[in-house]
């Protein structure tokens, strides 16, 4: 009797057991269903237009990625931007009216290449102007050392020569 369980634990430990794998069996059920229920991501049937979603799928942000397009990212999110730009194409929209309809729902910052308005400039040319003043600022700074040495060279070489007129001045009348 000495290394034997009791029934009661014996039984406790097959329901456990019986609960754990019912309850994985569910859970790995339910995650296969939730992608299922999701619906598939099926092109669109015309090569043309599926081209041309492929295209602006480049152009709109993922929101979940933030630094890749919806055609790059995972994110469910992009799906189903994906989905809905898709459902667009197929409705007939023109490109301008698919970028103005996710422009008017997320802002200007859901395209990748934001337009060029008066509100963009500083994204737009900010960068390139304080490139070109960085530029500026070195090769002034570089110009600037090179004339105050040869200044300094022909200083050095005036109080030389000065030097040199004084001492034959002295020498001379002495």
């Amino acid at each position: 009797m000495r290394g034997t369980r009791p029934p009661t634990l014996i039984a406790a430990c097959g329901f456990l057991r019986t609960a754990l794998v019912a309850w994985l069996f569910l859970a790995m059920a339910s995650v296969a269903y939730a992608q299922q229920a999701a619906g598939p991501e099926t092109p669109l049937s015309d090569p043309a237009e599926e081209a041309r979603a492929q295209a602006l799928m480049q152009e709109i942000r993922c929101l979940v990625c933030q630094g890749q397009s919806i055609a790059e990212s995972n994110a469910d999110l992009a799906r189903d931007l994906r989905i809905q730009l898709r459902e667009k194409v197929a409705a007939g929209m023109s490109d301008a009216d698919i970028r103005a309809f996710f422009k008017a729902r997320y802002g200007d910052w859901i395209l990748l290449k934001p337009p060029v308005e008066s509100k963009t400039w500083l994204l737009w040319f900010g960068p390139p102007f304080l490139l070109l003043t960085l530029i500026a600022l070195v090769v002034w700074r570089w110009s600037h050392r090179r004339l105050a040495g040869a200044e300094e060279e022909r200083a050095g070489a005036l109080a030389s020569w000065l030097g040199g007129e004084e001492s034959d001045g002295q020498g001379g009348s002495a």
